[in-house]
């Protein structure tokens, strides 16, 4: 694969519940890093945010964006690229949104640690900003191998172990 510059992150801790993780921030860094460098995509120069928020307010933007009235874990919000980008303005990649307590009680009950649930989520969400989906088969395998290998990167275990295949 052909490394690109990585993109720009920043991290916006929204809801205090995350103060309960410390490394909550550094561990969405080094994930996304790890991404921006395992895959062949044009990163390099753009921007993205990532909120860490808490499943009220997932749970709002699921609503007014995906019409489903409940918390998520992860949610990516791709930025509409311009025809034309104005000089000097940075290329933004999108947003993602990550909820605390789905996130923890999804890594209590997998029994994974929290913050190597966090990185796969911090790289699913990486992963839709830069193209890939998960509404096809074809496309979900593709997308989970990509996790797979960007995770062994960081030294975090194959997520979907034992699992049936994403449809």
């Amino acid at each position: 694969m052909t490394h690109s510059a990585r993109p720009f992150t920043e991290v916006v801790i929204e809801a205090d519940c995350w103060q309960a993780e410390a490394s909550a921030e550094a561990t969405v860094l080094r994930a996304i890093e790890a991404a921006a460098d395992a895959i062949d995509a044009d990163t390099g120069g753009a921007e993205l945010a990532v909120m860490l928020t808490d499943d009220d307010h997932i749970r709002q933007l699921n609503a007014s964006f995906r019409g489903k009235d409940k918390p998520t874990n992860v949610l990516s919000f791709p930025a509409t690229q311009p025809e034309v980008q104005p000089d000097g303005a940075p290329r933004m990649l999108g947003d993602i949104a990550i909820a605390y307590q789905t996130v923890r009680r999804e890594a209590d009950d997998e029994d994974k640690p929290f913050d190597h649930h966090l990185s796969h989520l911090a790289v699913h969400g990486f992963l839709h900003l830069v193209g890939y989906d998960h509404e096809t088969d074809e496309e979900a395998e593709e997308m989970e191998d990509a996790e797979r290998a960007i995770l062994a990167r960081l030294g975090i275990p194959d997520p979907y172990a034992g699992q049936d295949r994403v449809s």
